[in-house]
């Protein structure tokens, strides 16, 4: 008998997101980052590649845009329970800052393959792939989409990840679509409104460990 999304989403224990193109639109900015940061006496600042020179990674800052929605999600997310986390092939120091913004569970970059960050999580935290659910839109995402308990697709997602999803995001990524992931699951759950309540409780703010917005900046 075929498992509905619902009756997935019920299981879940562990979000697990793509950064790039999932709780971002997939745009990526590079700038040349500032002289004093980036020359030093061994190492000083290429020139411009007008002049023949080609400024080079460790000379740019990359920057990326996340959505307020998303971050409420995470909040939402623990209050019932639930730990979240992000697997992207990408190294970077934008992610990184927005993971302990976040207070993140889980942080895995650089990943070529992540099912392997998905085993180790799963080793850590005595789960099931049946309790995990994953949130992508690339190719990248499908070995993990197909063996998670809950698959979910964002709506810009190239179709061949649609396919292989249990649910599909109304939002686009970097547009709310991790909020969408997470609402789905906590509706399934019946715990959305009471999750809802309790984070908009003035007598009964929540702890500083367990909200977003105060990783330590």
């Amino acid at each position: 008998m075929q498992i509905s999304a619902e009756d997935r989403a019920r299981r879940i224990k562990i979000v697990l997101f793509d950064v790039d193109g999932v709780l971002t639109d997939g745009s990526i900015w590079l700038f040349p980052a500032p002289a004093a940061a980036s020359a030093t006496a061994d190492h000083p600042q290429p020139t411009s590649s007008s002049s023949g020179h080609a400024l080079t990674s460790a000379n740019m800052v990359e920057a990326k845009g996340f959505s307020a929605h998303d971050g409420t999600a995470i909040s939402l997310a623990r209050i019932a329970g639930m730990k979240c986390g992000v697997i992207t092939k990408r190294i970077s120091d934008t992610v990184a800052l927005r993971a302990r913004d976040l207070r993140l569970e889980f942080v895995y970059m650089g990943q070529a393959y992540k099912m392997q960050a998905v085993r180790e999580i799963m080793a850590k935290e005595s789960v099931t792939l049946e309790e995990i659910a994953y949130v992508g839109d690339d190719v990248i995402d499908l070995p993990v989409m197909r063996a998670c308990g809950l698959a979910i697709a964002v709506a810009n997602a190239r179709e061949q990840v649609k396919a292989a999803a249990h649910f599909v995001t109304e939002n686009s990524g970097g547009h709310g679509a991790g909020r969408d992931a997470v609402e789905f699951i906590l509706k399934s759950k019946g715990q959305l409104e009471n999750a809802i309540e309790q984070y908009i409780d003035e007598g009964n703010p929540l702890p500083a460990g367990m909200d977003i917005g105060k990783g330590g900046f």
